[in-house]
């Protein structure tokens, strides 16, 4: 036994095999499925040679396979790499070769990409082909790169848990979204991996728990939760994991739809979801207000946890959140690929921050000054880099200099400092303001951008925007706002300069707008700031830019 991702599954198997463990569509697999299926792709997989140490693609939207083969990986020690579904050739050749990938499992609609790449990756020689989880009737050629199809692969392979002891030190891998350039592999013990995203510390009180806590809850009453957000991405995969280990029900999805998410949260009785800020949250509360008016509301009485990470909730689009579901419980979290879990605030109606997720710091968490030195929380108002210590990652995979920059020592104790900039508030708590290398230096004013687009959101013309400096010769660097405009609307920089200066300083005010069809963000909602860079840097260019 150990702490080990595999294991703790496993913990859960055996303490209630019949629970529903996974609902996708129509498709109910209960925990014993679940193993069941996850044995014989793994015993697949060692057939392939592949083994501890070895990694492993999955390269798939949300389904139940996607799932099986995260747990057959674990279960082998191999190691699992996700695959962001959107990237194009030359994206997947990066990551097929930084990551020494051996094996991969794909959904059938991306063997046309496969077979373009494959040929330029030596080491990868494993392809297993799952249904594609929203056009499952794909028969996409599979021949040319040596591809086997998921049902033909795990046919004649033993159900039988017989694999060798695992250990708390497997790795395991979570790339980076690659939004401010190529995705780094952050490498974790499955052990810190547990304890800071995986349910092995309390997040409310900060005690570490024992292996078993958790698969000992797995008789008791069990919740349904929803992730909304993709599982390539860390955070939906540590929040399934998560709820895996402690016997719950969790729904998945193949697309984000508004529509649907309210239609499931009705029909399954969804207690808890996991949403990306106002990417998810705005376009579901409007979806919401939209039935509500009709007369025949969507029925969501039994959601009492709703729970926002990875971008803004914004202020305007919060209320509207708690006003509709008074009695939920509504909480922001923080965190990095890099970090795990930082920080949660629990969200008061009547004292909704207007400058950035408010949140109480984990165990281990800190703020450094410029000099690296833990700031007392007793100095409100002061800024620094958020940090952990305790139970982090090994650093970056293959990127010892990266590495070295994110992970450091201060008077003995190891840190993790991905950039995220906070500032201390009263009570032991601090308001995230954001990532340190989006951050606007402005005539030598820092200008944290999420703390503006919060301020920008609650225009009513404003549909979405993100914020970034541009190149100014008196400045160095001008604020530029990037914004989406809600269905026929228009706004011009005055107005909106003039409304911000009622919650904005006047060195903060955007210097210049640009109106887009659409603010770049990828699958999770995650703002892709080089992008709206891009488009600000254009529209500056062009002959009737103001």
């Amino acid at each position: 036994m150990a702490l080990n991702i595999a294991d703790l599954f496993e913990h859960a198997v055996d303490a209630a095999p019949d629970n529903p463990a996974l609902k996708v569509g129509d498709r109910i697999a209960t925990y014993a499925d679940l193993e069941a299926e996850s044995n014989r792709l793994a015993h697949y997989l060692q057939s392939q040679g592949v083994g501890p140490g070895d990694h492993v693609a999955i390269y798939a939207k949300n389904s139940v396979e996607h799932v099986v083969a995260v747990l057959a990986t674990v279960k082998i020690r191999a190691v699992t790499i996700n695959v962001n579904y959107r990237y194009v050739e030359g994206e997947l050749n990066y990551l097929f070769d930084n990551a020494d990938v051996v094996a991969v499992v794909f959904e059938r609609s991306y063997a046309p990409l496969l077979a373009a790449v494959a040929p330029n990756h030596a080491k990868l020689k494993t392809f297993v082909a799952i249904p594609d989880a929203i056009d499952p009737d794909d028969a996409s050629d599979i021949s040319s790169f040596g591809g086997v199809l998921y049902a033909d692969a795990i046919a004649d392979q033993s159900a039988e848990r017989d694999f060798a002891e695992r250990s708390a030190d497997d790795l395991h891998i979570i790339y980076t979204g690659g939004t401010t350039g190529f995705p780094k592999g952050v490498m974790w013990r499955h052990e810190d991996f547990w304890r800071v995203l995986g349910g092995g510390i309390d997040f409310y009180t900060g005690e570490p728990l024992d292996e078993f806590d958790q698969s000992k809850q797995a008789t008791d009453p069990r919740m349904t939760t929803f992730p909304l957000s993709p599982l390539m991405h860390g955070g939906a995969q540590a929040g399934l994991l998560m709820h895996l280990f402690a016997g719950h029900l969790t729904v998945l999805e193949p697309k984000f739809d508004p529509q649907r998410t309210w239609e499931i949260i009705e029909a399954d009785k969804v207690q808890l979801i996991f949403m990306t800020g106002d990417a998810m949250a705005r376009p579901l509360i409007e979806e919401y207000e939209r039935k509500k008016a009709t007369g025949t509301p969507y029925d969501g009485s039994s959601l009492f946890a709703i729970s926002s990470s990875a971008a803004i909730f914004s202020p305007p689009v919060k209320k509207r959140w708690m006003d509709e579901f008074t009695g939920a419980v509504f909480t922001d979290s923080i965190g990095a690929t890099e970090t795990g879990f930082s920080g949660m605030g629990m969200q008061d109606k009547d004292a909704i921050s207007t400058d950035g997720p408010v949140v109480a710091l984990g165990p281990a968490s800190v703020v450094l000054d410029e000099d690296n030195r833990p700031i007392p929380m007793t100095e409100i108002g002061k800024i620094g880099r958020l940090a952990r210590g305790g139970n982090i990652p090994q650093g970056y995979y293959k990127d010892p200099e990266k590495s070295a920059a994110t992970f450091i020592e201060v008077d003995g104790t190891r840190y993790s400092v991905p950039g995220d900039f906070a500032r201390i508030e009263a009570d032991g708590k601090v308001t995230l303001l954001g990532r340190g290398s989006n951050c606007v230096n402005t005539g030598g004013e820092k200008v944290y951008p999420e703390e503006v687009e919060m301020a920008i959101k609650g225009h009513p013309a404003v549909y979405d925007t993100l914020v970034v400096g541009i190149p100014d010769a008196t400045y160095g660097q001008a604020v530029a706002a990037v914004v989406e405009l809600r269905d026929g609307q228009s706004l011009e920089l005055e107005e909106l300069r003039e409304y911000l200066r009622a919650h904005l300083s006047g060195y903060k005010l955007p210097r210049s707008l640009t109106v887009v069809d659409t603010i770049p963000r990828n699958a999770t909602g995650k703002a892709q700031y080089p992008a709206a860079k891009e488009m600000a840097l254009a529209a500056q260019a062009a002959p009737t830019a103001g």
